[in-house]
């Protein structure tokens, strides 16, 4: 694919940077106690989202099908093999099989396609909530006053941090582009030999 390493580590870095705004976000929220009455709502959807952008993550790594990849998804999905009666079932439903291969790959390609539309639907679900009562703020009270216009204060604000980020975000695409991933998911998978450093 023409480009194809600048959309691959573009879409890798990208995501990095995605949690480092919404784990901002969310310490933003807990800061102020945007998780208290009557903004529950926002809240809860909030920590929906980020489940599934953590389940997203996680299989979205597991697609290179490198040695991280797939000791990655060994590990993590044997993990539900620890429920009582129906552990191992759920493991092997998750694999698609007795053990992780392309029944596996295809399952989580298709999740990995499908569940980023889901958070879209639950940040609009997270942006109507918000609506209903409005932002919080330090002392957790409601203002009658009139509010900042979003033009230009906002908006100046807001192209400042995107120019900011960009420069912050081009260094990882162009200079150091595997800082945040791992090495070893460059070696194609390989269930026989487990990586140095995990053993």
């Amino acid at each position: 694919v023409e480009g194809g390493w600048f959309l691959r580590y573009m879409h890798a870095n990208g995501a990095s940077m995605f949690f480092i705004v919404v784990y901002s976000h969310m310490f933003r929220g807990l800061y102020f106690s945007s998780y208290s009455s009557p903004r529950e709502l926002t809240w809860i959807a909030g920590v929906a989202i980020l489940l599934l952008m953590i389940i997203t993550a996680f299989i979205g790594y597991v697609l290179p099908w490198g040695q991280m990849s797939f000791w990655g998804a060994t590990v993590i999905t044997s993990l539900a093999s620890a429920i009582p009666v129906v552990g191992n079932s759920i493991v092997t439903w998750l694999w698609g099989g007795f053990s992780i291969d392309n029944a596996t790959l295809n399952r989580f390609f298709s999740l990995h396609y499908l569940l980023p539309f889901v958070i879209a639907g639950l940040s609009i679900v997270h942006i109507a909530a918000l609506h209903q009562y409005g932002s919080n703020n330090p002392l957790g009270i409601n203002a009658k006053t009139d509010k900042i216009s979003f033009y230009p204060y906002f908006y100046v604000k807001d192209l400042f941090g995107w120019t900011i980020f960009a420069f912050f975000f081009a260094y990882f695409i162009y200079y150091n582009p595997n800082i945040l991933g791992h090495l070893d998911n460059y070696i194609p998978a390989n269930p026989m030999s487990t990586p140095a450093h995990i053993v």
